[in-house]
């Protein structure tokens, strides 16, 4: 067997491993989005029975999924409007100022990221019994604000940390203020890192289930609903909504992504006249 013939086989391989990798990975968002046009006529949404698209006109029938769906719906965008100032502004100092306890901020930033979720809802359920807090929509809000709040942080720090002082001080030489610098020179500059941060405290937020399953008390989320409905059956609306939320998020993606490509090919150095 020839070098050559070795190095197609191998390619041949992992494009295979790639798509079965792509395949499994798809396989149960497909089989969500199928079942949500299934006829069931059972309470049980596991067996096709034909072909129907009631359960999209009929997608807030069920008064209770729609409120657990409203619920984390607001949950996650309040946390989200919320994490992202906080933490873009934890993000700037940490990436911007040398001082003192910035290592230990940064530590403790880390600590609940990889902290596991179930010992970060322990201890937050710990918290709100001492202190004689009901829990509810308030404490779910401020759990996920307390675990989301690190990730937002971090990926602006990141981006800070390559940014361009010069670009400041030259705005500063032209006669910007702090908070013109900041909205026309700074903001602009690390607002993908803020997009990217805003994105991920939303996903984290809206699809949560053990931390809120530790604080919601009467309080049902969209995660809580489906797994409470496993006993008595899903009905094929959870299906729909799974599958409007996956669009979404998909459409976000490809939104961002060609505006990514797009400002990249518009900053891109033009060619050198007579280069190949």
């Amino acid at each position: 067997m020839t070098t050559r013939t070795r190095r197609r086989m191998r390619g041949q391989g992992l494009r295979i491993y790639t798509y079965l990798l792509v395949g499994w990975l798809v396989l149960p968002i497909a089989v969500m989005i199928l079942f949500g046009f299934n006829d069931t006529h059972s309470k049980q949404n596991f067996r096709w029975e034909g072909f129907t698209l009631r359960w999209y006109a009929d997608l807030f029938a069920r008064a209770d999924l729609t409120t657990a769906l409203l619920n984390s719906l607001t949950i996650a965008l309040l946390s989200t409007v919320i994490t992202t100032v906080l933490g873009t502004l934890a993000g700037l100092a940490l990436g911007r100022f040398a001082f003192r306890g910035r290592g230990a901020t940064t530590l403790v930033l880390f600590m609940a990221i990889s902290c596991p979720e179930i010992v970060m809802g322990a201890a937050l359920l710990s918290m709100f019994v001492t202190f004689n807090l009901p829990r509810g929509y308030g404490t779910i809000l401020a759990a996920h604000v307390m675990f989301s709040i690190a990730f937002v942080a971090v990926t602006v720090r990141a981006r800070v940390s390559v940014l361009d002082p010069a670009v400041e001080e030259a705005a500063q030489d032209l006669g910007a203020g702090p908070w013109t610098r900041f909205r026309l020179v700074t903001l602009p500059m690390i607002m993908p890192g803020v997009v990217a941060g805003a994105l991920l405290a939303f996903m984290l937020s809206i699809d949560d289930f053990v931390i809120t399953n530790f604080t919601s008390g009467a309080t049902v989320t969209f995660p809580l609903w489906i797994y409470g409905s496993t006993r008595t059956g899903t009905p094929p609306q959870v299906n729909v909504m799974g599958t409007l939320i996956f669009a979404v998020g998909v459409l976000i993606a490809i939104v961002i992504a060609r505006r990514a490509s797009g400002t990249a090919a518009r900053t891109a150095p033009p060619d050198t006249p007579g280069e190949p």
